[in-house]
């Protein structure tokens, strides 16, 4: 729950690239944004829809929010976790606003002298509705949670094979900064990894669609190797689920998803750190 955002600056006011999970943090992340401008913050755009980058936007409350369409779509419908998955946290009050302004394929922004294109890669990557933030002048990319530096990718709400070609398509842009939705800021160095455990995800799919197993028995079964280091292993369940249901032509149980991941961790509630 502790991601990254993004601040562009203009002479109509600064552009926000998604907010924060709760109110403390949103406000923690204002007084640095009045730091380095005295311009109000005029827009968010939301990487995707889930609450880590987009509960703060309450906190905003007259901001432009601007969000892929299916976005929308997901903030009305969210899915409701049973109470016991995650370690409780103070929220406060912070909670997410629908978008403003939607966009199918892309948009562009133009801040001034500072050119910022958003686009979607074109279908499910990890979430439906990714947006990342592309910079052409700087060379710097927001990728959302397209990309996770230290943590495990999540792709339940997503697709495995579209997180690849998005990452190719991000990767032919060139960058020269690649800000993660969560982890340490890098290069386009952080590409690889990402790809690297999609493919290790996918492989590990076939082997348990081929056995018959559940995504529960295949992660129990699986040796994460070199995987095993990252921050919230358990996602390796839920990212199962999805990998088998788009072998299966199925749908994701979603609850069932999380009560699998719980139980990988040993009955013990998901850490969550906000």
């Amino acid at each position: 729950m502790v991601n990254n955002m993004g601040l562009v600056t203009g002479p109509d006011g600064a552009t926000s690239i998604d907010t924060t999970s709760t109110e403390k943090r949103m406000r923690d992340y204002l007084e640095a944004v009045a730091g380095v401008t005295g311009d109000p913050v005029r827009r968010v755009v939301l990487t995707h829809s889930h609450p880590d980058h987009c509960n703060g936007a309450s906190l905003l409350a007259e901001a432009e929010i601007i969000a892929h369409r299916t976005v929308a779509d997901d903030l009305r419908r969210p899915h409701a976790l049973a109470p016991h998955i995650f370690a409780p946290f103070d929220q406060g009050a912070a909670e997410p606003r629908l978008p403003t302004i939607l966009f199918e394929d892309a948009l562009t922004i133009d801040a001034g002298d500072r050119r910022v294109e958003v686009r979607h890669p074109g279908g499910p990557a990890h979430t439906a509705g990714d947006a990342y933030v592309w910079l052409p002048q700087e060379r710097v990319l927001f990728t959302g949670d397209l990309v996770f530096h230290g943590g495990t990718p999540f792709a339940l709400s997503g697709s495995p094979a579209g997180w690849l070609r998005a990452l190719d398509e991000m990767a032919a842009l060139e960058p020269e900064t690649v800000v993660p939705g969560h982890g340490e800021v890098g290069g386009p160095e952080l590409f690889a990894p990402v790809a690297d455990y999609l493919h290790f995800l996918i492989d590990a799919a076939e082997r348990a669609h081929r056995g018959g197993l559940s995504p529960l028995e295949a992660a129990r079964r699986l040796d994460l190797g070199r995987f095993d280091g990252l921050l919230e292993r358990e996602r390796i369940v839920g990212n199962l689920h999805r990998a088998l249901a788009e072998l299966n032509g199925t749908d994701v149980d979603f609850p069932q998803a999380w009560q699998d991941m719980y139980d990988y961790n040993g009955g013990r509630p998901l850490e969550c750190h906000a």
